[in-house]
């Protein structure tokens, strides 16, 4: 396993990666210590590649050259979450859905509050753009990196 810390215009993003795939992205919110960075470096060749792999992907992104990430996921989660979060990489670049229309997109119309936890819980965001889910109403509702920077992402996708 090994991990990276990317410094994103919108602030620090925590990467982990393990066998080859990206295992977590967040925002670090100042929580990682170079300590904590130095104790975790990658341990194999296929960590670090994919890792430096996904930093040249996000340099990419943040310049609004790139639309689909590449690299490879394995998110860890539940049946139903991991449902949801392959949902949510159907939602193309530059385009929002509601919950509802989230739920009914995996065939479980009543499962809304269900939907909006596993999109809560998304070990990957921006790659797995839980970013691109709002309100019914249109407004912009959580997200683990804070409103600021789902609405930075939301109007990077739009130019």
């Amino acid at each position: 396993m090994g991990t990276l810390l990317y410094k994103s215009p919108v602030g620090g993003i925590f990467i982990s990666a393990q066998d080859g795939k990206i295992t977590q992205l967040y925002f670090d919110g100042g929580r990682t210590t170079p300590a904590d960075l130095k104790a975790a470096e990658p341990k194999t060749a296929e960590d670090k590649a994919v890792l430096q792999k996904l930093a040249k992907e996000l340099d990419m992104y943040f310049a609004g050259e790139l639309k689909e990430f590449t690299v490879p996921v394995n998110p860890v989660g539940t049946p139903f979450r991991k449902v949801v979060w392959q949902a949510l990489q159907a939602i193309p670049y530059g385009e929002t859905i509601s919950y509802k229309e989230l739920a009914e997109r995996i065939n479980n119309p009543k499962a809304i509050r269900a939907v909006g936890g596993a999109n809560h819980n998304n070990p990957i965001s921006i790659i797995i753009p839980c970013h691109r889910v709002i309100g019914a109403n249109g407004k912009l509702v959580g997200y683990g990196g804070g409103l600021g920077a789902k609405e930075y992402l939301l109007e990077l996708e739009q130019k």
